[in-house]
């Protein structure tokens, strides 16, 4: 947290990251914990200052999760900007099941945070290990805004996971008979 907060004290007195003594910076491994840790909390004021410190802005943590998908599924937009804007790739999925920052977010439900990644043209029909999509996830857990939101972008209500599901056999499992209404549509087709 010493350079956390060495980081901070230099943002607020408008240090340029070069003006930051190289003695004081924790090793790289470390520099790189801390972008975990201020991607999670929405520390926006320290993820340039990483970036510029030489962090991975798209390395995957433990978990195999990228700075940008643990921003999304922890609900922080202005650190899921920060991060596009240091050029984190917003298609990237995890290391482990291959799902994106959307499907996270599908996952968590922060409407803001979805139509934040949509901007960004990755395929909208993207899918995990298991061959399920943005869509499907919304689907899943009755996120009507997030599904209206990738239907309008392109998502294909068609599309089927490796166990031959739709995102519309999806929500009629979870007995969501509406949004599995409108997702078989014909005219959704």
């Amino acid at each position: 947290m010493i350079f956390a907060a060495l980081l901070a004290s230099a943002v607020a007195a408008a240090v340029p990251t070069a003006a930051l003594p190289t003695a004081t910076l924790p090793p790289p491994e470390r520099r790189q914990e801390l972008l975990f840790e201020a991607a999670k909390l929405g520390r926006t004021d320290l993820i340039p200052l990483l970036v510029e410190n030489g962090t991975d802005v798209d390395a995957y943590e433990a978990r195999g999760f990228t700075p940008l998908i643990l921003a999304a599924y922890n609900g922080q937009p202005e650190a899921v900007e920060a991060l596009i804007r240091a050029g984190a790739d917003p298609c990237k999925p995890d290391l482990n099941q291959g799902n994106t920052a959307q499907m996270g977010v599908a996952f968590k439900g922060d409407d803001r945070i979805a139509a934040r990644l949509l901007k960004e043209k990755c395929s909208v029909d993207a899918r995990n290990k298991a061959g399920q999509t943005a869509l499907m996830m919304a689907a899943l857990f009755g996120r009507t805004a997030q599904v209206d939101m990738l239907l309008a972008a392109g998502a294909d209500p068609g599309v089927t996971d490796l166990s031959g599901r739709s995102a519309a056999s999806v929500a009629q499992q979870q007995g969501n008979e509406a949004l599995a209404s409108r997702l078989s549509s014909p005219a959704r087709r």
